[in-house]
C-alpha cells in the first residue's frame, strides 16, 4: 500500500451519506497514450497534479525525491519529497522548477490559472504556492505547521495584542498567521472571474472552503465537519463556473455541493461515486469531469464521469487497473480542451493523455 493510499483511507474514502445512483450511464469511447518522456535518472513518482497552460506546456507536481528535516532554534524544518516538472506539449521534459522550495513536502494537487500561473498544493506543508509564467514564486498561501510546540507570543503587560502575521498575537501560537489563513492539509485551489482565490481545506481537520482576494488577503470561509448541506467530510476538489458558482467535491459524503461566491448553499448531487478530483471545461456550455475511485488504491473500482452542471451524468470512461485506458487513483484532471484531457495518477505514477471520441 502506498503512502498516498494511507492518507486517503481515513480522509477521502470514508463511507458517508450517498445520493441516489443514476442508471444507464453511457460509456464514452476514447484513446490514451502514456505521455511523459523523462530524461535519464529523473523519475516521476506519484502524480498529484497535472495541468497545461495556454501554450500547451504541461506541468506536473509529483511525489518524488528525498525528503529531509533540519532543526532550527525552536522548529523542525521539513522539506523535499515533491518536485515540479515542466514538459512541452508532446510530453518531452523541459526543466524542473522550485528546487528545494520550503513548501514542497507531499504534493496533493496542481492547477494552472487563466493567466498561465502555476499553483501547487501541498498537504504536508499545508501551503499553496503560485509560480508566475516565468517560474518565479509570486504568492504563498498558508503556513507550514509547527512540529515543535512553541509558546504563544504574548504582548507585554498593559499593551494590546498585536494582530497580523508570523509573530502572532493575542495568545495565538507563534507563526500561526492571520486568523483563518492557515490550512490543515489543503487539496485544491480555484479562481473566479474577479481573480478571487478559493482553497479547499481539505483532508485535515478543517473541512472548509477558504476565500482570498487576488492579492492573497483572507476574506472569509465556510463549512464544517458533517453530512448536512454546507458541511463536508473531506473537501477534495473545487471548480468554479462562469456564473461564479463554487462546486465542491465532498469525497467522504460522496457528493458534489454547489455554493454561490459567498458560500451560500444552492444544491448538491451524487451519482459520481467518491470524487477524488474534478475539472470544469471553459467552453460556452461547461461540463464537469469527475474522477471516482471506490477503494483506497484505485485498483478495484474507478472511472471518469462527464457531468452536466445540473448534476446529470452524461457519460463515463475508463476502469481500474494499470494498463493504458485504466486508472489508479486519478487524482488530477486537466480539461482545457473538452475532448482532450490530461489525467494524473497516484498509484500508476504517470500522466495519460485522453482523447474522447465524438
Amino acid at each position: 500500500m502506498t503512502r498516498t493510499a494511507r492518507v486517503l483511507i481515513a480522509a477521502v474514502l470514508v463511507c458517508g451519506a450517498s445520493l441516489p445512483a443514476q442508471t444507464g450511464v453511457p460509456e464514452i469511447a476514447f484513446d490514451s497514450v502514456d505521455l511523459l518522456k523523462m530524461p535519464r535518472d529523473i523519475y516521476v513518482g506519484e502524480v498529484a497534479g497535472v495541468g497545461a497552460n495556454s501554450k500547451g506546456q504541461i506541468f506536473v507536481y509529483t511525489r518524488t525525491g528525498h525528503p529531509y528535516a533540519t532543526l532550527g532554534d525552536n522548529r523542525t524544518f521539513a522539506r523535499g519529497g515533491s518536485r515540479l516538472f515542466q514538459f512541452d506539449a508532446a510530453g518531452k521534459f523541459v526543466r524542473e522548477l522550485g528546487q528545494d522550495v520550503y513548501g514542497f513536502n507531499a504534493a496533493i494537487g496542481l492547477r494552472v490559472d487563466p493567466q498561465d500561473n502555476v499553483w501547487t498544493i501541498d498537504q504536508a506543508a499545508s501551503q499553496v504556492v503560485k509560480f508566475d509564467s516565468e517560474g518565479r514564486i509570486a504568492l504563498v498561501l498558508g503556513r507550514k505547521p509547527e512540529t515543535i510546540a512553541v509558546r504563544p507570543n504574548q504582548p507585554p503587560a498593559g499593551q494590546p495584542a498585536r494582530g497580523g502575521g508570523g509573530g502572532g498575537g493575542g495568545g495565538r501560537a507563534a507563526g500561526s498567521g492571520t486568523p483563518g489563513s492557515s490550512f490543515s492539509r489543503p487539496t485544491d485551489v480555484a479562481w473566479d472571474q474577479a481573480g478571487n482565490i478559493y482553497v479547499a481545506d481539505g483532508i485535515g481537520n478543517s473541512n472548509r472552503v477558504a476565500k482570498f482576494d487576488k492579492d492573497g488577503r483572507f476574506i472569509k470561509h465556510w463549512g464544517s465537519t458533517g453530512a448536512e448541506p454546507g458541511q463536508f467530510n473531506g473537501v477534495k476538489a473545487l471548480a468554479i463556473d462562469s456564473q461564479g458558482n463554487v462546486y465542491v467535491a465532498d469525497a467522504g459524503n460522496k457528493r458534489i455541493q454547489v455554493f454561490d461566491a459567498e458560500g451560500v448553499f444552492k444544491t448538491q448531487f451524487g451519482n459520481v461515486g467518491t470524487p477524488l478530483t474534478m475539472c470544469m471545461t471553459r467552453g460556452t456550455t461547461q461540463v464537469l469531469y469527475v474522477s471516482h475511485a471506490g477503494d483506497e488504491d484505485g485498483m478495484d473500482d474507478a472511472a471518469i464521469y462527464k457531468v452536466q452542471l445540473d448534476g446529470k451524468v452524461i457519460g463515463k470512461f475508463g476502469s481500474a487497473g494499470k494498463l493504458l485506458k485504466q486508472f489508479g487513483l486519478a487524482n488530477s484532471i486537466d480539461c482545457r480542451n473538452e475532448n482532450e484531457l490530461l489525467i494524473g495518477e497516484m498509484t500508476n505514477w504517470r500522466v495519460q493523455r485522453i482523447t474522447l471520441k465524438k
